[in-house]
């Protein structure tokens, strides 16, 4: 097998991160990752990251909460559509050799946490200016 990459899920901006993932969650048929689910009661919910899992338990869509977010306008292109990729990898080896053939592709580095004990990440640019993350992950 290649040793790429491998997608983890689209990553999807959003004002309201509860509410965008409540909408795809029952749309799609997924489930909450243990401990994203909603609390209890409780009716504003202020979450940042929620993740969304198919019935094998995969990654498919993540919802990340941001301050504003303009309306894609598609299909002019006044305000194109908002989302990114995340791609896993299996270790701190990987992410530096990965990250560094996306720059050999074009790539352009737009936050180096290769450092980060908890998390270690590559946020990237494509050569269209596209972001996307390389980050070490397990599942």
């Amino acid at each position: 097998m290649a040793d790429h990459p491998v997608l983890m899920h689209t990553a999807i901006d959003a004002v309201d991160a509860r509410g965008l993932a409540e909408f795809y969650r029952r749309l799609l048929g997924l489930r909450y990752r243990p401990g994203d689910e909603p609390a209890a009661g409780a009716p504003d919910d202020d979450a940042d990251w929620l993740v969304l899992l198919d019935e094998a338990g995969r990654r498919v869509l993540a919802v990340q909460r941001v301050g504003r977010l303009e309306r894609a306008t598609w299909p002019t292109d006044d305000v194109p559509k908002q989302m990114h990729h995340d791609f896993r990898v299996p270790d701190a080896e990987a992410l530096e050799r990965h990250g560094r053939r996306a720059e050999d592709l074009g790539a352009t580095v737009l936050l180096d946490r290769t450092d980060d004990d908890d998390e270690p990440l590559l946020v990237l640019a494509d050569p269209a200016g596209h972001p996307f993350c390389l980050l070490v992950a397990q599942h």
